[in-house]
């Protein structure tokens, strides 16, 4: 077969006979012999059925061939590589290397129908780590597991060996595991210094369990993958997010303080409003997310999904929330897309023709949890930018300031689209979908500086549509794979491909199977909160089942302090924030990030860089007075006491209202955390 041999600025491509190496910038990513190939195909017959956003999956794997004989010939853009079962049979995949600014794209040519199944392995190397694949909630370096990647319900517990789980599972099929995620993404980082991403929507399993090789399993033949080297990690963020977009800034206004959940109508609204401030509680929102009424389901107090405001429940809200605004207090809301099928925009959508259909061609009824609602169909352009006149006329023009973006997660695996494109392959596609509509609806209003709308849902492709991520609905508990503690990775894989702005429902939000959220665990999260983008509190899917801010005097004043705070930590956060805007650098990042040459920084999950110069340590379990904390090389001030610290694991006292944030000496930016010290310790 003889011998090629070659390279392109950075990529190198060794061949010899039916073997062959690629490597990019000296980084081994592929390795092929006959014996073990790099490439499988095959067929494979799945099944999958939705139950309320909980997706159980099953494959039958009828064949996987390995591609063990090749052909590497070079070309004016790079390489073709010819991928054959047997020296005797045609190619059955051309795999071309593209070689362009620094980057290597593999883009796969072949008959795509014979095959629903392909594998491919990328090197893996001793002690590699593996971070990314979206928002996960479980872990955050993902080297010795897989990670199935399909947006879906996180399940509640996400642990099988808890009992929470146990019971969500047995009632009502939602216990979920370590790797359900409302937001996957075929996108990982290594710590070998480059980037991988798969671009695809269709399912796919990321497998990092094996010590010599990451397989990565797509189902279909998919259409590229990037890779992209790097000299740090904040150079492959910001080369991640070159390719799939960056979030906006946030609004000026976002900065004010805490958006406060609370329900229940104009007059309860407003008490609480002078209730709060009279505590002196800094709001920047209110975010009432019954503003279009409600249902009370066995679940608790659901929404009324027909997304106009609801005027007996909020009688004279038009007025009052120009009044709120004047005040500095804005008003926020709730939408999602799906109708529900007793409300008007519903029929107005079946009139024109525009929900998502069966396959008997009947409009798909959706099951939330005893009431059935219809999906908009965003694959058709005229019900896509119906629905951005619904936000905007029904929202924006009402008067709204920003929203819960809700769900996205739920389009059926069986349903028929308007672009006739398999709902399989659209489904990790919809949540995308749906925020380019809210992004497009307050871009052509001329709003994008002033209206904030956040997602919980995600895939590729959402880094430019959704202005902030939330980590969903957790527990409100301290179980580490659904309680406070899952916040933290969430929000550094989310960073880490390219989602730098996040936050979470202080307290949690699902109170199931006797969880019930304590006070303790209100003031420990609203510690965390008070230490990233935006502070958003919720009363939870069962209010009266949970302890709330205004509850007692005490929780009050932790309330007032820690919003305080986090309103002097404004010109911070917004550095930060346009950081994340101009070079996709996350605002909450891993300890590694910052300090690549500490071996002990890649394997902490739980604490958090929040930009270059402070470090948090957030409390996540209960009945703690003291707290571990390990700081990387450099010279560190407590942010409470002032006590200097240098490099190495300290127990640190944690009173309610101090959690463990030391800021770095040297900061630009020590006067400002220098006057937190003087005006609110403890």
């Amino acid at each position: 077969m003889g011998t090629a041999t070659g390279s392109q600025q950075g990529l190198n491509v060794h061949a010899r006979g039916d073997q062959f190496e690629i490597e990019l910038d000296g980084r081994l990513l592929l390795h092929h012999t006959p014996e073990s190939p790099c490439v499988f195909v095959g067929q494979g017959n799945e099944k999958m059925e939705m139950y309320r956003g909980n997706f159980d999956i099953d494959d039958y794997l009828i064949e996987r061939n390995g591609l063990r004989y090749s052909l590497v010939e070079e070309n004016e853009s790079g390489y073709q590589i010819q991928l054959k079962r047997s020296q005797e049979d045609k190619a059955i995949l051309l795999m071309n290397l593209v070689y362009e600014d620094n980057s290597l794209r593999l883009e796969f040519n072949g008959d795509r129908e014979m095959f629903n199944r392909f594998w491919i392995r990328i090197n893996s190397e001793d002690n590699e780590r593996i971070y990314g694949c979206g928002q996960q909630m479980s872990h955050l370096n993902l080297k010795g597991k897989h990670f199935p990647l399909w947006t879906s319900e996180p399940g509640v517990g996400r642990n099988k060996s808890t009992y929470t789980t146990w019971q969500a599972d047995i009632h009502d099929k939602a216990g979920g595991d370590y790797y359900h995620t409302n937001y996957p993404q075929p996108t990982f980082i290594s710590t070998m210094k480059y980037f991988c991403h798969v671009e695809t929507t269709a399912y796919a399993d990321f497998d990092f369990r094996n010590n010599d090789f990451h397989e990565l399993q797509v189902w279909e033949v998919p259409k590229s993958i990037l890779f992209e080297s790097g000299e740090t990690y904040k150079d492959l963020v910001t080369r991640i997010t070159a390719h799939l977009g960056r979030q906006p800034e946030l609004p000026e206004w976002v900065y004010d303080g805490i958006w406060l959940g609370m329900q229940g109508g104009t007059e309860k609204v407003q008490e609480k409003i002078d209730q709060a401030r009279q505590s002196g509680i800094k709001i920047g929102a209110v975010w009432a997310q019954d503003w279009q009424g409600k249902r009370v389901t066995s679940f608790g107090r659901r929404l009324n999904w027909n997304w106009k405001w609801d005027e007996k429940e909020y009688p004279n809200l038009d007025v009052k929330l120009k009044e709120w605004k004047a005040d500095g207090i804005r008003l926020l809301g709730y939408i999602n897309p799906y109708l529900i099928n007793d409300g008007d925009l519903y029929r107005e959508a079946i009139q024109q023709e525009y929900l998502v259909l069966n396959q008997e061609d009947e409009v798909y009824l959706v099951d939330f949890g005893e009431f059935d609602c219809g999906i908009v169909d965003l694959t058709n352009p005229d019900a896509f930018n119906w629905y951005k006149k619904v936000i905007q006329v029904n929202m924006i023009d009402f008067g709204l300031d920003g929203w819960m973006a809700d769900f996205g997660e739920y389009l059926p695996t069986d349903a028929k689209l308007y672009n006739q494109v398999s709902a399989k392959l659209m489904h990790n596609a919809w949540p995308m979908l749906w925020a380019k509509v809210n992004y497009e609806a307050v871009e052509e209003s001329g709003n994008q500086d002033n209206i904030v709308y956040f997602m919980r849902a995600g895939y590729t492709g959402s880094q430019q549509y959704c202005r902030l991520l939330w980590a969903g609905d957790q527990s409100v508990n301290w179980e580490l794979d659904d309680g406070i503690a899952s916040v933290i990775p969430a929000a550094l894989s989310a960073g880490l491909c390219g989602n730098g702005l996040h936050h979470s429902d202080i307290g949690g939000y699902t109170s199931l199977h006797g969880n019930k959220r304590t006070k303790e665990l209100l003031l420990r999260w609203l510690e965390l909160a008070a230490f990233t983008p935006v502070m958003r509190s919720h009363e939870g899917n069962r209010p009266d089942d949970n302890y709330q801010y205004d509850q007692d005097e005490e929780t009050m004043k932790h309330f007032a302090r820690m919003t305080n705070i986090h309103v002097e930590l404004a010109p911070y956060l917004k550095e930060l924030v346009k950081k994340n805007t101009d070079k996709g650098i996350p605002v909450q990042r891993p300890l590694f990030m910052e300090y690549e040459e500490d071996e002990k920084t890649y394997d902490i999950q739980y604490q958090y860089m929040l930009g270059e110069d402070v470090l948090v340590a957030p409390v996540y379990e209960e009945a703690r007075s003291s707290w571990s904390v390990y700081l990387p090389d450099d010279d560190w001030v407590h942010l409470w006491s002032g006590q200097e610290y240098q490099a190495g694991t300290y127990e640190v006292k944690t009173n309610f209202g101090e959690p463990p944030v030391f800021y770095r000496k040297d900061s630009f930016y020590k006067d400002l955390f220098k006057h937190i010290q003087n005006n609110y310790a403890l």
